[in-house]
């Protein structure tokens, strides 16, 4: 066995053995919660805290991290409105986290160590952060000046759509636009997922390569514009672990060796896992970085042979590799979502180019921005257009309670299946 693959499984082991350490620590500490003896009491309690996040705000109310003596999640109303930084005094009563019938809100907020929640509680802003606030106070200032332009020269719901892709303001679009890119089967195009972030990497590096950039220097503009991509978003942690799977897809790339990009995710997200191991189980956004990555990686090639353009072999390895965890979660399926997604996903990659640039543009030239805002537009349209056609109640099929074992099967015939292909594409290669 070559050293470097005995590198690889040791420190792969030492990760293994790392997570479930730090698993175990994190369960410890659950038990040791302190806000949790209020939960669900009719006391109500005074905290102060800070917002350790940038305010989640949604169609009707804003979502508000708070980092008092411990971590809590917040309700409030969308006005008056508050930002990173901000200190509340806050007067409320604490819930535990409620369990949905079709989603488990509890375990999704305990992957960010929140196991407490207040709705509309009474607030005081004891002080604001102003200006000086830092790095990331900057960055979210910035991302304000972004949006602002996003909405200045695109009504919705072509600012809705456009938000989401590149500032991750997903939650800011409409209730029924959200159903209806669920029933279609694009839901993920308006996510900063490593699905998004990884095949935006490939069609950076293939575009640059085509233009005639050597691949050293394709892969360094690619490397800055995605990690550019990755800040305007305001580092959310989603973004974060998506530009990192990016990267080591790109270097893969730069390299010319699969088994590095192999290598390299796994290795990432072990590491992923030794810092929050609730990601694994809890984080579909996780899950789907994961799974596109590897759908790219070793389906890429196969496809290779009967689709010519990366963006739909990128596009369909992906979509085959995450479609069972997307079942899984969301129980349910489009039936025409794999031809939704070969119509819509090739431009949704070359709408967030186009509306990076038009938007940074119009900080400075809003009347070139306004001229460059309308290809985008128009792509936009495109989009809602086949969206409201693939949106039909009965293109969708619902599939509730799938027991994790038939999800873990089917991954392993995937495995097996891509394994077949691998074997026979080697065989023809020696024959």
């Amino acid at each position: 066995m070559a050293k470097s693959k005995m590198i690889f499984i040791g420190l792969c082991l030492v990760l293994v053995v790392l997570i479930v350490w730090r698993y175990c620590l994190i369960e410890s500490r659950i038990k040791n919660y302190q806000l949790g003896k209020y939960n669900d009491s009719e006391e109500e309690i005074v905290l102060i805290g800070k917002v350790i996040k940038e305010p989640d705000v949604r169609e009707t109310n804003t979502k508000l991290t708070i980092e008092a003596s411990e971590r809590i999640l917040i309700t409030v109303s969308r006005y008056p409105e508050y930002k990173y930084g901000d200190e509340l005094e806050i007067i409320g009563k604490l819930e535990t986290p409620t369990i949905f019938d079709d989603f488990n809100y509890r375990n999704y907020l305990k992957k960010d160590g929140i196991y407490s929640v207040i709705y509309y509680p009474q607030i005081e802003l004891l002080k604001t952060r102003g200006w000086a606030s830092g790095f990331y106070g900057g960055i979210l200032d910035f991302k304000d000046k972004f949006r602002q332009g996003i909405y200045r020269f695109l009504s919705p719901p072509q600012s809705e759509i456009l938000g989401a892709m590149i500032l991750g303001d997903k939650n800011r679009m409409s209730q029924e636009l959200k159903e209806k890119l669920n029933i279609a089967g694009v839901r993920h195009i308006t996510a900063v997922s490593g699905l998004h972030v990884l095949i935006l990497s490939g069609i950076l590096m293939s575009l640059f390569l085509f233009l005639g950039f050597w691949r050293g220097q394709a892969f360094y503009i690619s490397m800055i514009i995605i990690w550019l991509f990755i800040v305007l978003t305001g580092l959310q942690a989603s973004g974060v672990r998506a530009g990192i799977m990016a990267s080591l897809f790109l270097i893969g790339r730069k390299l010319g060796r699969q088994s590095f990009s192999w290598r390299g995710i796994i290795i990432a997200a072990g590491i992923m896992l030794v810092i929050n191991p609730m990601l694994l189980f809890y984080d579909v956004g996780f899950q789907l970085s994961f799974l596109a990555a590897s759908g790219i990686i070793s389906l890429g090639s196969i496809l290779k042979k009967w689709l010519k353009w990366d963006i739909l072999v990128m596009t369909v390895s992906a979509y085959v590799f995450t479609l069972p965890i997307l079942i899984y979660n969301f129980g349910q399926v489009s039936l025409i979502g794999l031809l939704a997604n070969l119509l819509i996903v090739p431009f949704v990659y070359w709408i967030m180019i186009l509306g990076f640039i038009f938007v940074l543009i119009g900080l400075f030239w809003q009347s070139l921005a306004w001229f460059l805002s309308i290809p985008v537009w128009l792509l936009l349209t495109y989009i809602i257009k086949l969206v409201d056609l693939f949106s039909q109640p009965w293109l969708a099929k619902n599939i509730e309670n799938i027991h994790w074992f038939w999800l873990v099967l089917l991954y392993l015939f995937l495995t097996v299946f891509v394994y077949h292909l691998k074997s026979r594409e080697k065989l023809d290669k020696w024959t």
